[in-house]
């Protein structure tokens, strides 16, 4: 393709289906239609393809083929011009064409009433000299245009000699070089150069391709527009110059300067190429070959691409060469071809992975814009470069990757634009997208990974599950409207209630077995939690969890009050550990158990669902017969950290309380608990309890024994702790509950004189102090008397003694430490002191 002017094509019938809009595309920008043949043919597609190129913008005009031996030149140009040749002043109907060359029917016989004759029509060169001048005399009287003659110099030389006077008609040459060039070479001796050059005839346009030897105002102009010539700017001149000297490769001149072009632009044509210019970009060449091919091919200068900014370079990596234009660069080599790269994102990425010496390779295409959400793409050796605003620049890699994202409908499809580059290992590769991943293994092929199944897979293969690569698609139609999708070492489900996780090794085939997604488990709702070497691992399900552990066999926990309860001890991690058999049901109450490493859990619709640990606590109750027991379903979790690394756990039916020191022992609900609880549980003064309650004594009465004390029950007198061991001791002698005293009435109350204390009882009162020891003090005159005296406050202060009596009851009397009260029934209580 010539490096200068403006391009164009011609058609015929032989073309019938022409992309009028794709030659636009390409640069073409006028167009010349065969109208008609001698008196005898016109061309059934000339309508079509004369208003085809008109509605894309084209300048377009007819061309007759002479058929001079046939009949006059008058006769000719009036068929032609009733068939399509005319001609009007509007700016886009180009002068009409006489096609005048060598004779397509020379020596034939087979054409009824005509003899074709030679290549020259067996006609001297002075006939078809008058021929030519009746055809354009007829013509310019019809229309007001000598038409344009096309011909080749060899025939016309061959024809018609050195005949000239046909200066004053256009010239179109067609000349066909053997590579690219800017000469047409020789031209017939009535003219000096051409207007149009014809110089291919196997493209790149359809049809014969052809250039313009001018710019765009002056093919305007040569269509009868009214456009006005334009001046050349000094800066032009200077600058064009000043390169040609600098550049003597260019050669002699071939055309004066023509301005008028975008953006004010000049050009100005030599042997050797072709000068742009403008204010912007300065004066560079353009010369024939592959780059400028594809610079025309975009429009030259009108073009994304712009004014040159540089000069061609080439030696790049295989024989390539590049020029730099203001739009971007024109890439080329032999492999390749030449292509547009713009300035922008692709390019930016492009260039950041080392041009064409980096992985992209060449360019092998212009960019093309308009896809989905403003995105633009571009083919390179080694894949397809796409760009969206929200994805960025990103190669898909030719290969199997591409495959499948094409299969899946390139950018338009559920994976949308590439978000990242490939990344690959020698035996794998995987690709992120805005709707998914492609993952790649020589062994699966190339597989899409969508949205949801896409992250899930990301983060299992970033946690190190053998999940693998994927081996089919994803399937939908799923139960709730699941999918899901095969890999190397498991499976992805997904739903839109549950989310998308991962499944593999037992737990997947447990799942498969209990009937997949239908089965009593459903879909998987969260992760797998398993151990470095899966040898355990746990999976919550729609329905439950399913856990195991080498030394444990693959257990579902049901959904609920149990899976719940599990996890809120930790899991498989936690203080139950892993699950050692289903969930039994049947129990006490509508209760469930199920036994895990580490206990149990234990259900009731009372008490929900609470552990049972291995342990004093679970011994404990398993011998007062588990739930069967008085205790009943325990109703809280084992706790522990108390005073003495002591811990509890409640029941239904009370607590029990753990201590090394005092073993395991419950509470039953009640007033004894109460009073314990009372005395600051196992931080009071009673410690653990040593014994469990103890009732059937008189009256109704129950005691429970703790480490510091006890705790005695009475309907009458409620309970009362007894936390004074000398108290207990005097009480006990006096035969407990059954003797003298009977029941406590209080708790021991400390803090008297020296340190003493004292506690009620039914029948009386035992004071103690560290002097006087436990002593009992009976109601009656001598305890009436004491008091009178102030208690232990007195001048008689503790009592060291018991009260003493006759056998007959009829005189008593009892030591102190300041003195003796005695009593008789005839006189009365007697103080006498020390």
């Amino acid at each position: 393709m010539p490096s200068f002017g403006v391009q164009g094509l011609d058609v015929s019938g032989y073309q019938p289906g022409v992309d009028w809009q794709q030659q636009w595309n390409m640069g073409a920008r006028f167009a010349y239609v065969k109208a008609s043949e001698g008196t005898y043919m016109t061309n059934n597609y000339f309508g079509a393809q004369y208003q085809g190129a008109r509605n894309v913008g084209m300048i377009r005009g007819a061309y007759h083929f002479a058929i001079p031996n046939w009949s006059s030149g008058a006769d000719q140009a009036r068929y032609f011009v009733n068939n399509g040749g005319g001609w009007s002043a509007d700016g886009y109907t180009l002068p009409p064409v006489l096609d005048f060359e060598f004779n397509p029917y020379a020596g034939r016989t087979d054409i009824p009433g005509y003899t074709p004759g030679n290549t020259c029509y067996d006609m001297s060169a002075s006939q078809l000299s008058s021929w030519v001048r009746d055809f354009g005399n007829t013509m310019l009287s019809l229309t007001g245009r000598l038409p344009v003659i096309y011909t080749n110099t060899s025939w016309w030389n061959q024809c018609l000699g050195t005949q000239t006077g046909f200066g004053d008609y256009p010239l179109w040459v067609a000349a066909y070089p053997s590579s690219p060039s800017d000469d047409a070479g020789a031209v017939p001796a009535s003219w000096g150069t051409y207007s149009i050059w014809q110089y291919s005839s196997t493209g790149p346009f359809a049809g014969d391709s052809n250039v313009w030897n001018g710019d765009y105002a002056s093919l305007q102009r040569f269509a009868g527009s009214s456009a006005p010539a334009i001046q050349v700017p000094p800066q032009a001149a200077q600058q064009i110059a000043a390169y040609a000297s600098s550049h003597p490769s260019l050669g002699s001149q071939t055309t004066a300067i023509t301005c008028g072009l975008t953006s004010g632009g000049c050009y100005q044509g030599f042997q050797g190429g072709t000068v742009m210019w403008s204010s912007a970009s300065g004066a560079f060449a353009v010369s024939a070959g592959p780059v400028t091919g594809a610079w025309q091919a975009l429009g030259a200068e009108r073009s994304p691409a712009g004014y040159p900014t540089s000069d061609l370079i080439c030696g790049l990596k295989n024989g390539g060469c590049f020029q730099n234009f203001q739009g971007g660069s024109i890439m080329s080599s032999p492999a390749t071809g030449a292509a547009f790269v713009p300035f922008g994102a692709i390019r930016d990425s492009w260039a950041a992975q080392g041009y064409e010496n980096g992985p992209w390779g060449y360019p092998t295409s212009n960019p093309t814009c308009g896809l989905r959400s403003g995105g633009c793409f571009q083919l390179f050796q080694a894949g397809s470069a796409l760009w969206s605003p929200s994805s960025g620049a990103h190669l898909v890699k030719a290969g199997p990757i591409l495959d499948a994202w094409a299969k899946d409908g390139f950018e338009n499809g559920l994976l949308g634009f590439p978000t990242a580059d490939a990344t690959c290992t020698a035996s794998d590769c995987t690709q992120l997208f805005s709707g998914g991943v492609i993952g790649w293994t020589s062994t699966s092929g190339a597989w899409p990974i969508y949205m949801g199944i896409g992250d899930t897979w990301k983060a299992a293969r970033a946690k190190g599950e053998p999940i693998g690569f994927p081996l089919a698609k994803e399937v939908c139609g799923l139960r709730g409207g699941g999918c899901y999708q095969l890999f190397q070492g498991g499976s992805i489900l997904f739903s839109p209630a549950t989310g998308a996780f991962s499944m593999t090794g037992r737990i997947l085939n447990y799942w498969a077995q209990s009937g997949f997604e239908n089965g009593r488990l459903g879909y998987p709702t969260g992760p797998a939690s398993c151990a470095s070497v899966q040898s355990e691992c746990s999976q919550s399900f729609e329905n439950g969890i399913v856990a195991y552990s080498s030394a444990t066999p693959i257990q579902t926990i049901p959904a609920g009050p149990m899976a719940q309860a599990w996890t809120n001890l930790g899991g498989s991690g936690g203080a139950l550990g892993y699950p050692a058999s289903e969930q039994i049901c049947g129990l006490k109450d509508g209760g469930c158990f199920q036994m895990f490493a580490k206990g149990a859990l234990m259900y009731s619709p009372a008490a929900g669902a609470q552990p049972s640990l291995l342990g004093p606590i679970r011994d404990f109750w398993q011998k007062q017969g588990f739930e069967n027991g008085a205790l009943g379903y325990p109703a809280s979790n084992v706790i522990c950290g108390l005073v003495g690394a002591g811990c509890f756990q409640n029941y239904l039916g009370g607590t029990v309380m753990w201590s090394n020191a005092s073993g395991a022992h419950a509470m039953s609900f009640g007033p004894v608990r109460d009073a314990w609880i009372a005395s600051g549980f196992e931080n009071g003064i009673l410690g653990y309890p040593t014994s469990e309650q103890v009732c059937g004594l008189r009256n109704g009465g129950c005691f429970q024994n703790f480490v510091n004390g006890t705790v005695m029950y009475s309907p009458a007198t409620g309970a009362q702790t007894m936390s004074s061991a000398p108290i207990r001791d005097k009480w006990a002698a006096t035969g407990f509950e059954g003797g003298t005293l009977g029941y406590p009435t209080s708790g021991a109350i400390c803090g008297l004189r020296n340190g003493g204390c004292f506690q009620n009882f039914e029948k009386g009162t035992i004071m103690w102090s560290a002097a006087s020891g436990a002593q009992v003090m009976m109601p009656g005159p001598i305890q009436q008397s004491w008091a009178g005296q102030g208690f232990e406050n007195g001048a008689l202060a503790f009592p060291t003694s018991g009260q003493t009596c006759t056998a007959d009851k009829l005189s008593c009397s009892q030591t102190f430490q300041g003195g003796t009260i005695t009593w008789t029934s005839s006189g009365g209580a007697t103080i006498r002191l020390n």
